[in-house]
């Protein structure tokens, strides 16, 4: 029996005169990852950060897991988010940056943000400043904060950015394990590999409207 654990009636954005999202509606199910395929401004990012709650809709509603974003919850519980580049602090290592920004929740141990770092690559990175990373670097860290907690919802803005080939091989991998069971990944990206690679269903978006679905 398919759950549904997103779904969104009649959202849309306008930023001043122009419309982002026309008027959308979409359900996303535990168990699958979804991609939202699209040149860059095309909309993708407006509807993730509608998802997120960093972004009202100007209409429709948004709901995460039964409840109503934006009544009780303006930010949802248990979603893992990477939207636009990571920001972290230049002068902590990857270790002190995860445990700082696990401070909030309080949910894992200094033994479950190593075996993070493991899953990521960055298990050698030891007290390496942050900002002394690369690019590609960067980008494991935030997919480690994105997944750290086990969230049963993972928002992915162009996760692969960054990467090399082969860390986009261990990152395809690392998402594909984690969606097995009952987790949902939404992944946003240009690039036409990652939608092929990694997708269950694909939603494509041109001009802020989404036009067309691929099983």
């Amino acid at each position: 029996m398919t759950e549904i654990l997103i779904e969104l009636k009649n959202v849309s954005k306008r930023f001043k005169t122009e419309l982002v999202l026309q008027p959308t509606n979409l359900s996303f199910e535990k168990g699958k990852i979804y991609g939202l395929a699209g040149r860059n401004g095309s909309g993708k990012t407006v509807l993730l950060k509608m998802i997120s709650g960093f972004l009202k809709p100007d209409t429709g509603t948004v709901t995460i897991n039964g409840v109503l974003l934006g009544e009780k919850n303006e930010f949802p519980d248990n979603m893992g988010i990477l939207i636009d580049r990571p920001g972290f602090l230049p002068y902590q290592s990857a270790f002190q940056t995860l445990k700082t920004l696990s401070q909030i929740r309080k949910t894992i141990s200094d033994s479950d943000i190593r075996d993070v770092l493991k899953k990521v690559g960055l298990e050698n990175t030891g007290k390496k400043h942050v900002g002394k990373f690369s690019m590609g670097m960067k980008q494991r860290l935030g997919i480690a904060q994105a997944i750290m907690e086990s969230p049963t919802i993972l928002l992915l803005d162009e996760p692969m950015n960054g990467l090399d080939n082969q860390g986009v091989k261990e990152m395809r991998n690392l998402l594909r394990n984690y969606c097995s069971g009952d987790r949902l990944i939404i992944l946003a990206s240009h690039m036409q590999d990652d939608i092929n690679g990694l997708c269950d269903i694909v939603y494509h978006i041109d001009a802020g409207k989404i036009y067309d679905q691929k099983n």
